[in-house]
């Protein structure tokens, strides 16, 4: 005669683990030791295993939950660069341009201070039409970039893309990566 499974739900392991306890009554091991018990039987290492694998679960599911991305606007936006990953004209189109920006932002060393010279070092060599002050004026109106009000100090703004600039990011990495082979 085969087992059927029964399936066990606790909404909360301390609430259950501290009932356990008080039915063991003074045979009871320390509530610790108790739960890393119900963790090991549940085929987690400890219980700060099992709170890490749940936690990873729940930011897989908020991943997942993630808009997804206009492939239209993206192949649009692609269409600017060029096989090595070069931006090769503005846009005319704010949204392309926006999300061709996030490229160059990605180009620009996180937490670092730059002089003028040493931003457009880095535009220049991510883009063919020679228009850095254009690239940097605009990356700071989208809130891209920040510098002093003298024109100093120059820093990358840290944020989270949006779903279209991280595809554009990735499929751009990419043919940078093939000139630099």
């Amino acid at each position: 005669m085969s087992k059927t499974p029964v399936p066990l739900h606790a909404d909360d392991l301390t609430g259950f683990v501290r009932t356990l306890s008080q039915q063991l009554g003074d045979t009871s091991p320390s509530h610790l030791t108790l739960m890393n018990m119900v963790a090991r039987a549940a085929g987690f290492q400890n219980v700060q295993h099992m709170r890490n694998a749940g936690a990873a679960v729940r930011r897989m599911e908020a991943r997942s939950k993630q808009p997804a991305a206009d492939m239209r606007v993206v192949e649009r936006t692609l269409l600017m660069f060029d096989v090595q990953g070069r931006f090769r004209q503005w846009p005319s189109k704010r949204l392309v341009q926006t999300l061709s920006l996030w490229v160059l932002w990605s180009a620009v060393p996180a937490g670092a201070v730059l002089q003028e010279s040493e931003i457009n070092t880095y535009l220049n060599a991510e883009h063919c039409f020679d228009d850095p002050a254009t690239l940097r004026r605009t990356m700071i109106s989208c809130g891209l970039l920040t510098r002093n009000r003298d024109g100093s100090d120059y820093r990358r703004v840290e944020q989270s893309p949006s779903a279209e600039a991280k595809v554009v990011i990735r499929e751009v990495t990419v043919r940078r990566r093939r000139r630099s082979d």
